[in-house]
């Protein structure tokens, strides 16, 4: 028994079972692909140029893997004092290596590599060698370890190579016996697939190499893992750089694979504008002025992958149609790279860590699934370091930095989405009639399931062709109805009204119940602070209850229409009193009208049109960093004196000429995670009441919207 101190305290050593290395090594490394990729990673670490895996067989061990690089490989103080120490410090305090005048930041800095290789097999050994110096050879047998009781006991057994070294110069090779799982044509697919996508196209590291070998090939056949060339020639993409500011500066490219022509559209997007869409700000401390995940570059490449995408990809580059989309899928999602080495996804499992399927759920044919894009992001140590991986190399580490990157990579993927229905609606808006009858066939959809069943695709991989047809038939469907009718959405107005007004209502009576209470336990207040904070929550409830009321006359299917009326200038102060928060936040001045304009309009329908206009120019006006933001309300009588017209105008961005015919499209937006309905639903409440939705010159230099409505009579 241990002396105890002189507060009774017994000192008791901590201790490790030597089966450590078995459970870390299934625990942090998710699968025996991830394994693999983490050695390669320690061969780029140790500056090699190429990078041999060989599935071998050998006469007394059976199957085994080998994996040999040129790289500087090791000293035996480097294997004793590093190679040896579980979860060593070196790399972190050691983030370069040398060679020569050239470095390279390292990529593993957890100390996974034995732990890889312990998953992998029972026994490894090793050779390596450091230019000028003995090769050393090391065994170790992590059966005989596991079934220690302390590792004090346990040991790698080293020694002088006493062969010939396999080197020219220096490197490291590693042989790994009694391998743990099956080596199949499949999982030996899938890891010559994640091979391709370990160096990054920003890292410009032409001097890495990757060979692999498949198991059985005599004699020893070494593939070059590359990826197809149409893969550097998408259809679709977008790539450029984020600031520290977290503002996005972007090019967008269209290239027509067989016929049409190209365009290219430069874009920004500030973190203000991204800070307005996101949903849940109660996750993470977010603010709309400060970013923390720091600068980074992107590149997003996407394709559409319907039958007949396919085979134009397939005749354009000469590539087999049936491997078009396993070629994309391979590569699908979007990588994260440090300092040009890819932090994830890592695995199959991890390839849609930024949720855009799910995300696509909401607006299936304009959002792009994972199995559409190909993106490559590249961040870096020093710049990023708050954007950390976790142990299991599988996601990144929650925080607020890497919530903020997400949010950012989101709004870049909804940037290329808008663009590109740009480029794809286009050619269907300008159809004839037959064509898009045409559109409502299952022929293309059996051709596509059919296609994907012979390359062996699983089921999984069907949903997005079958996402994709109802998509499109969706969308032939709008085309017909856009040519055919004029059609309102007061009816789907009327439903969310009507679900606005009843949960606002119900909660508000909830809330008020409990002020009350409050109110007649512990008033008057006699601590300001709690006056202070009562006399708020009062304030939005009663806010809350003015908003159901103004919603309320869409609500009710009853009223009567023009029965009503407005008075204009009172609407717009109500309607500027809801984005309040958000006009102050941004400091935005506004200029209102004078004088009571009476207007034959129901209240909540002229709220309806005057918000979805004051709420588009509140977040625009976000994007303009460099001049006072202004906002300003104009009236004027018009048709003789029986009608007004209500102009607002701002500073902002402004609208671009090629935006102006379409801006009021159903579906059309600009905006990442926009619907495209806001501007659409106004134009046609303008509509019932006799009027037209005009789009201005910019009197302020921004954008200028104008709407026309009925002066009350009498």
């Amino acid at each position: 028994m241990a002396p105890e101190d002189a507060k009774g305290f017994e000192k008791i050593g901590f201790k490790m079972h030597p089966r450590v290395f078995a459970a870390l090594g299934a625990d942090l490394v998710t699968n025996d692909v991830v394994a693999v990729i983490e050695l390669v990673k320690n061969s780029y670490d140790a500056f090699a140029s190429n990078v041999w895996i060989r599935f071998k067989t050998h006469a007394k061990y059976g199957d085994y893997l080998e994996i040999e690089d040129d790289g500087l490989g090791m000293t035996r103080d480097i294997i004793r004092d590093v190679w040896c120490l579980v979860a060593t410090p070196y790399r972190e305090q050691n983030p370069f290596t040398y060679s020569g005048r050239k470095r390279r930041r390292v990529a593993g800095e957890k100390g996974l590599g034995r732990l890889s290789v312990a998953r992998l097999g029972d026994r490894l050994h090793m050779v390596t060698q450091v230019p000028g110096e003995p090769c050393w050879e090391v065994r170790v047998n992590w059966n005989d370890i596991a079934s220690g009781d302390d590792l004090g006991s346990c040991f790698a057994n080293c020694r002088k190579y006493p062969d010939e070294s396999p080197f020219k110069t220096s490197g490291t090779r590693l042989r790994i016996f009694g391998l743990r799982g099956k080596w199949d044509e499949s999982r030996i697919g899938d890891l010559e697939d994640n091979m391709a996508r370990l160096i990054s196209p920003f890292a410009h590291v032409a001097d890495f190499n990757i060979s692999l070998s498949p198991l059985g090939a005599e004699p020893i056949q070494e593939v070059r893992i590359e990826s197809p060339d149409f893969l550097g020639k998408p259809k679709y993409s977008i790539a450029g750089k984020v600031d520290e500011k977290g503002n996005i500066k972007a090019t967008y490219k269209y290239t027509p694979i067989r016929e049409g022509k190209p365009r290219t559209k430069e874009l920004t997007y500030s973190w203000e504008q991204i800070y307005d869409t996101i949903q849940d700000r109660t996750r993470f401390p977010f603010s709309d002025k400060d970013i923390h995940s720091g600068p980074f570059s992107f590149e997003i490449r996407a394709w559409d992958i319907a039958s007949e995408d396919t085979q134009e990809i397939a005749d354009r580059f000469d590539f087999q149609k049936s491997k078009v989309r396993k070629a994309i899928r391979a590569h699908k999602g979007i990588s994260v790279y440090r300092d040009g080495i890819l932090v994830l996804p890592k695995s199959e499992n991890a390839r849609d860590w930024l949720g855009l399927d799910l995300r696509r759920v909401s607006k299936v044919g304009t959002r792009l699934s994972t199995s559409q894009v190909v993106g490559y992001v590249a961040i870096s140590a020093e710049d990023n370091p708050d954007i950390g991986d976790t142990s299991d190399r599988e996601h990144l580490a929650a925080g607020l930095a890497v919530a903020e990157f997400e949010e950012l990579l989101k709004a870049i993927v909804a940037l290329l989405e808008n663009e590109r229905d740009v480029d794809r609606l286009k050619a269907d808006r300008e159809k004839p009639l037959e064509d898009l009858f045409g559109q409502l066939s299952a022929d293309k959809l059996v051709s596509d399931v059919t296609d994907l069943a012979d390359e062996g695709a699983d089921a999984s991989d069907a949903v997005p062709v079958v996402r994709s047809y109802g998509a499109k038939l969706d969308a032939a469907r709008k085309t017909i109805q856009e040519r055919f009718v004029y059609y309102s959405r007061l009816a789907t107005v009327g439903t969310i009204a009507q679900m606005l007004v009843h949960e606002i209502r119900n909660r508000t009576t909830a809330f008020g119940g409990f002020m009350t209470f409050i109110r007649g336990r512990f008033a008057p207040f006699k601590d300001k602070e709690l006056a202070e904070e009562y006399k708020a929550a009062e304030e939005s409830v009663h806010s809350l209850e003015r908003l159901a009321d103004t919603f309320a006359p869409l609500a009710s299917r009853g009223f009567r229409r023009r029965n009503r009326h407005s008075v204009l200038e009172a609407r717009i102060e109500a309607c500027l009193s809801l984005e309040k928060g958000e006009i102050a936040r941004k400091e935005i001045e506004c200029r209102l009208p004078k004088g009571e304009t009476h207007v034959a309009v129901d209240p909540g329908e002229l709220d309806a049109i005057l918000l979805n206009l004051i709420t588009n120019a509140v977040f625009w006006l976000g994007q303009i960093q460099d001049r006072k933001r202004k906002m300003e309300f104009h009236i004027m009588r018009c048709a003789g004196g029986s009608r007004v017209r209500v102009w607002l105008h701002d500073n902002g961005p402004g609208l671009q000429e090629e935006d102006r015919e379409k801006v009021l499209w159903a579906g059309f937006t600009r905006k990442p995670g926009g619907i495209g309905m806001g501007l659409t639903v106004a134009s046609e409440l303008v509509a019932e009441y006799g009027g037209k939705m005009t789009i201005g010159d910019g009197v302020l230099g921004g954008a200028s919207f104008g709407f026309d409505v009925p002066v009350r009579k009498g």
